[in-house]
């Protein structure tokens, strides 16, 4: 099998940010795209568009590197801003709020979110902050009328 060229490989995550990822709205939403084309069982991603146009290795660095990016991007982000992007996310569900709400506090899977070699003091940080923003979101609608 030949080498996988970095050339291809960035143009690769070009086509996916710019055509996939520009398509979702919200960072959240972004990550847990990106981390629902990951296998569970084998920690390998798969796109068929870009495993199509370039080949699966390519398309499986991609969306490491994409994967990657959009969690540290959260990681350090403020926890306002976390907060609205599990707003946007809770939207793009289509789901009942509460019932997200109750699921993400409960089942907790956003756990599956972080890249594959996320440092464990990372993936603890950002999964607290993740619990701080449901309580949040969830005392928010709690204080509502109605609810």
């Amino acid at each position: 099998m030949p080498a996988i060229q970095q050339r291809d490989v960035k143009a690769a995550i070009e086509d996916l940010k710019y055509r996939t990822l520009a398509a979702i709205r919200g960072e959240l939403t972004q990550l847990v795209y990106l981390a629902s084309t990951r296998d569970y069982n084998t920690a390998r991603y798969y796109h068929d568009g870009l495993a199509s146009q370039y080949t699966p290795e390519i398309a499986q660095s991609a969306l490491a590197a994409c994967h990657q990016e959009v969690f540290q991007k959260l990681l350090f982000t403020s926890l306002e801003n976390l907060v609205n992007e599990l707003e946007i996310y809770i939207q793009s569900t289509r789901e009942r709020p509460e019932e997200v709400l109750e699921a993400w506090g409960s089942l907790q899977p956003y756990r599956i979110t972080i890249p594959r070699n996320c440092e464990q003091l990372l993936a603890d940080f950002f999964f607290s902050n993740l619990r701080v923003a449901l309580a949040i979101l969830h005392a928010r609608r709690e204080s509502l009328p109605n609810s």
